[in-house]
């Protein structure tokens, strides 16, 4: 067995040993869901911070935003923390009723001061989530005033347009930057570092306070999360009491613990492990499609990129449909717009993907782009799952066409870092969408506020390619703010068509999420947006 295996199956082993007898050691504990991912982007769980879709994954069951999306159906709206909800005739005005049972894990009662210095945290903070507001008109400056607590249980939300209350709810209230954090805690912990007030960011990073199904009771970096239920959740409870999450970045090595009973889940496998898991009848795998992406990312400052018809040429170096029946399966489905199908606004699946395998076109592009020659360029990617295949794919139809792309592979921490700091020339990285809806694609990844260095917006990924276009700064807020549901959509559609023609990005998949779970996990719930740890069962 490789060291690797081992190691992963001797930390496992240990974790539910103390529960364990020595003839039931290749069982997890009766209450707890052990699952196998891959830790090494985790970096913070200050729902301020987060970025990484595994922080996304897990911050969701510890800190609940005020709304929530239907677990059957991600179109509506149902409550979170806050049980209902009422808009001004004017559109400027939403005001949230908490529910009134609200508590921390240590039995405080959460209330709208709570959430209000909860959000006005995220804002002050400035990280990448404090978008979440900040595109919707909610200010530094101004924060105080926009969002306050009438009394302990009402939040007035005042906002600066009348914009579309279902995008507000999706977009903004339905997001992890809305979950309620301990203000107590946070004001007792918080300090002023070199003039900076930073809202207990260095407390929250690890111990995050927050109303939800479970806290976050221990994380060593690339070991372990462990995550214990909250027992004094206003709702149902958790049905089990622990969450484990062990870092095992193989897939070999999670396919096996998963077959031996030594974890409940896997959440990173690659096509051949998930083909093998699936014949496997004591394991189910199941794929959901999920609204994100892997894609290509051109840095426009490079003089090279800074042409659309080389990014364009790039566009017909991709065998799509030669990765859709092979490394795809179980991963993805080939699509070149931006906007997921599934979301409100998508172009169809012929219309978003327009584009095949196409070297000579390709080639004439580059030729018009003058570069007949090719030239050659640092291609940075990740090492998880089919990032690597991916990446070889692309080298390999680029060098036909005389496109020298050097490989380099790192860590996904690494990665991310390099991207936010637009240290790179050509990226295969990945992108989840917020919300169901064009807008969440759209206001990221082909809106871009400001282009300055210094405007450092790392969770704009158009920024990080160096990539404005004020045309389409344009068409996104008309388009945000058109109430007309059929001429929204058209005007989605022509935003789309233009990206695929001018954007900074090759996208290549939409995202398929496939988990692996021993069948006496029962009720587990997936959506697009949520893997919900409270519903399973054994």
């Amino acid at each position: 067995m490789p060291p690797t295996v081992k190691a992963a199956l001797a930390a496992t082993l240990l974790a539910g040993a103390a529960a364990l007898s020595p003839q039931a050691q290749a069982a997890t504990p009766r209450d707890a869901l052990v699952m196998a991912w891959n830790l090494d982007a985790l970096i913070t769980f200050d729902p301020a911070q987060i970025a990484e879709v595994n922080g996304n994954d897990i911050i969701r069951n510890v800190c609940e935003p005020l709304v929530n999306y239907d677990l059957k159906d991600v179109s509506k709206m149902v409550p979170g923390t806050a049980e209902s909800w009422t808009t001004s005739e004017d559109g400027m005005t939403i005001t949230f009723k908490l529910r009134d049972n609200l508590k921390f894990p240590n039995g405080r009662t959460a209330t709208a001061q709570d959430a209000v210095w909860s959000m006005h945290r995220v804002v002050g903070l400035g990280y990448g989530n404090s978008a979440n507001f900040t595109q919707w008109g909610f200010t530094r400056d101004k924060i105080e005033q926009q969002i306050t607590a009438a009394d302990d249980r009402t939040i007035v939300v005042k906002m600066d347009r009348p914009y579309p209350v279902g995008l507000m709810l999706s977009a903004m209230f339905a997001s992890g930057s809305t979950g309620i954090m301990d203000s107590e805690i946070g004001k007792k912990e918080a300090k002023t570092v070199d003039g900076r007030y930073d809202w207990a960011n260095p407390f929250f990073k690890t111990n995050p306070v927050c109303v939800g199904h479970y806290r976050v009771t221990r994380w060593n970096t690339n070991e372990v999360v462990i995550l214990e239920r909250n027992e004094n959740y206003y709702g149902e409870k958790a049905k089990l009491r622990r969450v484990i999450i062990r870092h095992v970045p193989e897939s070999a090595a999670q396919r096996l613990l998963l077959e031996k009973g030594d974890i409940d889940v896997a959440r990173l496998l690659n096509t051949d492990d998930l083909r093998a898991l699936s014949k496997n009848k004591d394991v189910e795998v199941t794929a959901t499609t999920i609204h994100g992406f892997s894609y290509l990312a051109f840095n426009a400052q490079d003089p090279i990129f800074s042409n659309p018809k080389v990014r364009q040429a790039f566009r017909w170096m991709i065998d799509y449909q030669g990765l859709g029946s092979t490394v795809l399966e179980y991963q993805g489905t080939p699509r070149a717009s931006l906007v997921p199908i599934g979301a409100f606004g998508a172009l169809d699946e012929k219309e978003g993907q327009p584009f095949k395998l196409d070297l000579e076109k390709a080639k004439a592009l580059l030729a018009e782009a003058g570069f007949p020659n090719g030239f050659t360029k640092k291609f940075i990617h990740s090492a998880n799952s089919i990032s690597p295949q991916i990446a070889q794919h692309v080298q390999a139809n680029a060098a036909k066409i005389g496109v020298n792309l050097q490989l380099e592979q790192m860590a996904d921490a690494q990665l991310f870092t390099r991207a936010r700091a637009r240290e790179f020339e050509v990226l295969l990285i990945g992108w989840g969408a917020g919300y169901p809806d064009a807008d969440s694609m759209i206001s990221r990844h082909a809106v871009n506020p400001d282009n300055r260095p210094e405007a450092r917006l790392a969770q704009y990924p158009s920024w990080r390619s160096s990539w404005q276009d004020t045309k389409i700064n344009e068409m996104a807020d008309a388009a945000r703010m058109e109430r007309d549901t059929t001429k929204r959509i058209a005007m989605y559609h022509e935003i789309q068509k233009y990206m695929m023609d001018n954007g900074p990005m090759a996208y290549i998949y939409q995202t398929v999420r496939p988990i692996a779970v021993r069948k006496e996990i029962k009720g587990f719930a997936m959506t697009p947006f949520d893997v919900d740890y409270a519903t399973a069962g054994k």
